[in-house]
């Protein structure tokens, strides 16, 4: 969260905990929070003070933060077909034929490298076949596997599986079946609802056509489809609440019983769940912020605060500082998580849907080499990679500009949102070899332009996203230990 809203955030709540002297007692009758303790205290159970609900709301914030904004991507990606960011209606594939612009704006920290197809799938019913074609050598792809937990359970593409064709198996929670003929690997989603993430390499824009035969090769089928079998019932149909990610901060704890829904308990998170519950929050609960009393609402939004500043905290210090990058590895399964939800939730407010750090690694930074803000509205800079020490991957990597703010890719006049390897030819080397982007608001001169990444009138966050890093040195893996480091911002003199 910026500053600003940190400043909004803590005024509000100061002036709701404020009211409360004079209001106390001045609950509305449909208040979720009161309701949940009258239901309690029908069995037995002790209702939260205001110091308990704020610390449930803090904690509920850090577990559901990724839940809530999955959710809220679901249903501007496959349920609210008047979004500007719909792409398709479940178990349909979306092909997109072009990179990520300034114009996406669902997921923060859009990746601009790699077109890509979409499928959000809904596996209540039955499974789903995942066939991929055969992919060229040089062309790296993943298909990238996530659930309604944000736990990535399951990879096919380069690295994973090959580049070889082949048919994949996509099953719910519920599924229990033996893996069918044909099928060379079974994924299980832990919620039944999972979204795909193809990405397709693209070398050059002269290179989309050939993206897009590649595209055309990808393939989603029912299982009973693929079997040739008669499909079972359907399953039934359900009434979203809507939600987008613009909502998120305002309609929160309504987002996290809408997404808990259809998010099944596990062991991990039976307690955080029982203690939402005690303020009304879980499956087929309606939290409505506007109906608590202004006690409630000053604690939850309390709550809020304190346990997004623990994610900031977490993102700002819970990585190795390398050279004023942070680099870590804060992105997997359900076992590599292991009911950490504050990792998780600083993964997701990252970058949603991050990857495996075998899959690729994502060294970030808001500071030069010297821990200062970058901001280019006051400096320009150099980014210099010495001769030999570029990024060391088996398939390919780059650096993008976000808005130092939002996270979200910013318009500039050549349309160049990042630098990535496949431009190195059309890139200029200093005499020694070595290599030196140039990121700064205006141009560096027509001479250096090729090695330019332009930059806003403000701060900025930069991401370097290094797909299938190599895995042995040199190397950025493990993971804030490997022999190789990003090098650091240089403010201009």
């Amino acid at each position: 969260m910026n500053s600003r809203s940190c400043k909004v955030w803590t005024m509000a709540a100061a002036v709701v905990v404020t009211g409360s002297m004079f209001l106390a007692g001045c609950a509305s009758k449909s208040d979720p929070i009161s309701q949940a303790a009258k239901s309690d205290a029908a069995k037995g159970l002790p209702a939260p003070g205001l110091e308990q609900t704020r610390a449930i709301a803090e904690e509920g914030f850090i577990y559901g933060l990724p839940l809530v904004m999955n959710y809220a991507v679901m249903n501007e990606f496959a349920v609210d077909t008047r979004s500007t960011q719909f792409k398709a209606p479940f178990n349909q594939l979306r092909n997109e034929h072009r990179v990520a612009t300034p114009a996406d704006t669902a997921v923060i920290t859009p990746n601009s490298d790699t077109p890509y197809s979409t499928l959000w799938a809904d596996l209540r019913a039955e499974p789903l076949v995942v066939t991929v074609p055969a992919v060229s050598a040089k062309r790296y792809f993943s298909v990238q596997l996530i659930d309604g937990n944000t736990y990535n359970f399951g990879y096919i593409g380069s690295r994973a599986t090959g580049n070889a064709p082949g048919n994949y198996l996509v099953a719910g929670p519920g599924w229990k079946g033996e893996t069918p003929p044909g099928i060379k690997k079974v994924f299980n989603s832990t919620t039944p609802f999972a979204l795909a993430l193809i990405r397709t390499q693209l070398f050059d824009p002269a290179d989309m056509p050939n993206v897009e035969k590649v595209q055309a090769g990808y393939k989603i089928q029912p299982l009973s489809a693929f079997l040739h079998r008669a499909p079972p019932p359907a399953a039934p149909k359900i009434d979203f609440v809507p939600a987008t990610t613009a909502g998120i901060k305002a309609n929160f704890f309504e987002y996290l019983s809408a997404a808990l829904q259809y998010v099944p308990p596990s062991a991990a998170d039976q307690e955080i769940r029982a203690k939402l519950a005690s303020i009304g929050v879980g499956p087929g609960r309606t939290f409505e912020f506007k109906d608590l009393s202004i006690e409630h609402k000053g604690a939850v939004l309390l709550g809020m605060k304190a346990g997004d500043e623990k994610v900031d905290k977490f993102l700002s210090g819970g990585m190795k500082k390398i050279n004023g990058w942070s680099v870590g590895a804060f992105f997997g399964d359900q076992a590599f998580y292991n009911g950490d939800w504050l990792m998780r939730a600083g993964a997701a407010k990252g970058g949603l849907y991050g990857n495996d750090a075998v899959e690729a690694m994502y060294p970030y930074t808001r500071t030069d080499g010297s821990g200062q803000t970058l901001d280019t509205s006051k400096h320009s800079y150099t980014l210099t990679f010495p001769a030999g020490k570029l990024p060391p991957v088996n398939a390919f990597w780059s650096v993008t500009m976000y808005d130092g703010k939002s996270q979200l890719l910013i318009k500039n006049p050549i349309n160049r949102y990042l630098i990535n390897s496949p431009m190195l030819s059309a890139m200029k080397k200093n005499a020694d070899g070595s290599l030196t982007l140039y990121i700064q608001k205006d141009s560096p001169g027509k001479a250096k332009e090729a090695n330019w990444l332009p930059a806003p009138d403000d701060t900025v966050y930069l991401v370097m996203r290094l797909y299938w890093p190599k895995s042995t040195p040199p190397s950025i893996l493990p993971a804030g230990a490997g022999s190789w480091q990003p090098p650091p911002l240089v403010a201009a003199k």
